[in-house]
C-alpha cells in the first residue's frame, strides 16, 4: 500500500527519500553530527526512506537499521532522538528516484512497495562500518540501504562520486549522490528540481 505524508510542507509517499544535513546547531550532540557531516561530500549527509503509515521511516544509523516515527509534519530532531539513537540532523529535502522516470502509476506503485518492503526486511541488521563494501546485505549504512533497496527495482543510485586523492572511494554510496541524481524538492522551496541541477 502506498502511504502519503507531509513533512515541512512537502508531500511524500512510500519510497521517497528524506534527506538531512549537518547535525543540528545549538545543541552539543547536534554539533558532533555537524562535524561528522563535514567528512561527507556535499550538503546532504544522511538519508532515510519514508515507508508509512503516518510518519513511519526506515534508516540505518548508529543503532543499525531501525524504524522511527515522525511525530508530526515538522522535522523535530530533538523529539525523535531517542528513537533514532541520538542522531541529530536538519531536514534538507525529499528525493524521489521514481519521479519523472516515465513509469505507469501501476509500475511506480509496485516499485514503491518493493523498495519499502526491502528496507523493512533489513530491520535489526547492524550498521556497516565498511563504507567501501556497499554490496553487502549483512549490514548497512544510510545511503547503502537506499541504494540496495532501489537496486531491487533496477535503479542504480551509485554515480561513482569519490573523494579526490582517496582511491576506491567511488565504491562508497554517498547521500549526496542520491540527492543529486533524483528529482528532489528542497526544504523551504518545495520546487521540484531535476537531480542534475546542482544549484538546488
Amino acid at each position: 500500500m502506498i502511504h502519503t505524508f507531509e513533512i515541512e510542507g512537502l508531500a511524500i509517499q512510500t519510497g521517497d527519500i528524506i534527506c538531512t544535513s549537518n547535525g543540528k546547531p545549538d545543541i552539543l550532540p547536534g554539533e558532533f553530527w555537524r562535524l561528522v557531516g563535514r567528512l561527507v561530500p556535499g550538503d546532504v549527509d544522511h538519508v532515510m526512506m519514508y515507508v508509512g503509515p503516518e510518519g513511519r521511516c526506515v534508516e540505518a544509523g548508529s543503532r543499525g537499521v531501525i524504524t522511527f516515527d515522525m511525530p508530526d509534519t515538522k522535522w523535530n530532531t530533538e523529539r525523535m532522538a531517542r528513537q533514532r539513537g541520538m542522531l541529530f540532523d536538519t531536514f534538507y529535502g525529499v528525493a524521489s528516484p521514481l519521479e519523472g522516470q516515465g513509469f505507469t502509476n501501476e509500475e511506480e506503485a509496485e516499485m514503491r512497495n518493493t523498495v519499502a518492503k526491502y528496507c523493512l526486511a533489513q530491520i535489526g541488521k547492524p550498521y556497516n562500518l565498511n563504507f567501501l563494501n556497499a554490496e553487502t546485505e549483512n549490514s548497512f549504512y544510510c545511503s547503502q540501504l537506499i541504494y540496495k533497496a532501489y537496486q531491487q527495482v533496477g535503479i542504480d543510485l551509485n554515480t561513482g562520486l569519490s573523494i579526490e586523492q582517496l582511491p576506491g572511494t567511488n565504491a562508497i554510496i554517498y547521500p549526496q549522490e542520491i540527492w543529486g541524481e533524483c528529482m528532489h524538492r528542497l526544504a523551504n522551496s518545495g520546487k521540484l528540481v531535476m537531480g542534475s541541477d546542482s544549484s538546488q
